[in-house]
């Protein structure tokens, strides 16, 4: 019997490459190889994105596999390269930033036929640096990796993480960490800043070929449409708006939303400082390095909107020749942004509270638990989650609802609203707890969960990423051996702090 394995390489060899963004070539993309990690070790890896790669498990466990993924071997067939762009960072206009320490190491086509670009995170230096070392650390590779898959399991769109690598090499941050690499996984990771790059550059005549690259690989619809650059960039906002609407509704918070970190995919791009909020509250800032407050919970729709119109800025030669005519294009396309959002929101904030049918006074009694949450830091995750408790018919106090909220006269006074609203709707307590459970998770990663994982890999135990990663690929489901996991953070833990050291 012939039990040989396959080569490693040559299983990575037989996925067809499609280098699409690799052929747009200089100024776009620079070549340039990933420097070696010390002593490579796979932390973790994702065998249901690896399965959706091609990527069998036998390949998976191979010393080729992590070289690669470390960046000390290159993907068969493919020459690392690291990309240019600029980007508004804190509203401030910085003209050139760029893949400081991400290597692009193979663009493939899955079995199902889609493109997927992957890219190496922390993997060394490049022209792009900035004086930076190239290299990420442990402790926000983790995050990167587990949060990664954690929003793609609530259904938010994401960049995708394969693998996570880490190393014993020494990093200076403000100790001395150790390195790590992750691998993102995205159909493109072009983003608003690529555009700005060249615009304020006074380049025009390269929007053209990056914005097409980008239609004909990810938006195909739009690529023979007569206005096509229009029509793509009024896709763009309208995801845009939606991711805003997805954020807001499991309390996710990114705390550097900056143009460069912003997908033209309308993915969720770059997870540096981030959370899921605790006890809730509006104004929650996830970076504590925000000090103004301009990436606040309650402000990321209207960033999203700003950040809109700076891509539709620098995409105006796009548009039309008439500069008049090009603004008053943009425009249109960005009046679009508020109506986007609104529904996405309004639908679903609806669904979590398990209302099927759409009612004028439904904002109202959204804005009014939202009130009372906020006014009592209520736990979010949980007070949405325990409200699938509730019984149309009942008239009484609703026990563990109730243990969520500060403000009981006001609750119960809202319950009371509530009911009545489920009654009027005639909704089967059944069914819509069921619908509710599916859109509300018990389940999400939180700062202190994050942080235990970091402190025992710290230590070289791994075993609760491996932990945090099973439960959280499935958020909604009860998962009674995790239970823990849904618990409110310990009073120790409620004010962990995240910055932009990485």
């Amino acid at each position: 019997m012939d039990d040989r394995r396959p080569d490693p390489i040559a299983v990575l060899t037989s996925l067809p490459l499609q280098p699409a963004y690799a052929a747009l070539g200089e100024p776009y993309v620079t070549p340039v190889p990933t420097t070696p990690l010390p002593t490579p070790q796979l932390l973790h890896v994702n065998p249901a994105l690896a399965a959706e790669l091609g990527i069998d498990n036998a390949t998976l466990a191979s010393n080729e596999f992590v070289d690669i993924m470390a960046g000390n071997r290159v993907w068969p067939g493919y020459a690392p390269l690291s990309s240019v762009y600029g980007g508004h960072q804190f509203g401030v206009w910085v003209p050139r930033l760029g893949d400081g320490r991400a290597h692009l190491i193979a663009e493939i086509a899955t079995a199902a036929g889609q493109r997927r670009e992957l890219q190496l995170k922390g993997s060394g230096p490049t022209p792009y640096s900035r004086f930076a070392d190239g290299r990420a650390v442990l402790r926000s590779s983790i995050r990167e990796y587990l949060c990664s898959e954690a929003m793609h399991a609530l259904g938010i769109p994401t960049t995708r993480a394969l693998a996570l690598v880490g190393s014993p090499q020494p990093v200076r941050r403000e100790t001395i960490e150790t390195a790590a690499v992750v691998c993102r996984v995205a159909p493109s990771l072009v983003r608003f800043g690529h555009f700005e790059y060249f615009y304020y550059r006074n380049e025009h005549a390269q929007l053209a070929p990056l914005a097409d690259h980008v239609i004909n690989e990810n938006f195909p619809e739009f690529a023979h449409a007569e206005h096509r650059h229009a029509a793509w960039l009024g896709e763009v906002i309208a995801r845009t708006a939606r991711l805003m609407a997805a954020w807001q509704a499991v309390g996710f918070c990114h705390g550097v939303m900056n143009t460069d970190n912003f997908s033209v995919l309308g993915l969720t791009l770059d997870y540096g400082p981030y959370g899921f909020i605790d006890a809730f509250d509006a104004h929650h800032i996830c970076n504590h390095t925000d000090e103004g407050g301009r990436y606040a919970y309650d402000q990321q729709p209207t960033i999203g909107h700003w950040n809109c119109s700076r891509l539709l800025q620098a995409t105006l030669p796009l548009l039309s020749d008439t500069p008049e005519r090009a603004v008053e294009l943009a425009t249109e396309i960005l009046d679009r942004y508020p109506a986007i959002y609104a529904q996405a929101m309004t639908r679903a904030w609806r669904g979590k509270l398990g209302l099927r049918e759409s009612r004028a006074e439904d904002r109202e009694l959204i804005n009014r638990y939202l009130s009372i949450l906020d006014r009592g830091h209520s736990d979010l995750t949980r007070s949405f989650r325990n409200l699938a408790q509730v019984r149309g018919n009942d008239a009484g106090p609703t026990l563990g609802v109730r243990e969520e909220i500060a403000d009981l006269e006001r609750f119960d006074a809202w319950i009371d609203d509530y009911r009545a609203r489920l009654r009027g709707e005639q909704s089967d307590d059944a069914e819509r707890s069921a619908r509710m459970n599916a859109v509300n998770p018990k389940y999400v990663l939180r700062n202190h969960l994050a942080q235990a994982a970091i402190e025992a890999a710290q230590g070289g135990d791994y075993s609760e990423i491996a932990r945090l990663f099973t439960l959280l690929q499935k958020p909604f489901d009860e998962q009674p051996e995790y239970a823990v996991y849904a618990a409110e953070p310990p009073a120790s833990a409620r004010h962990i702090e995240v910055s932009c050291s990485s």
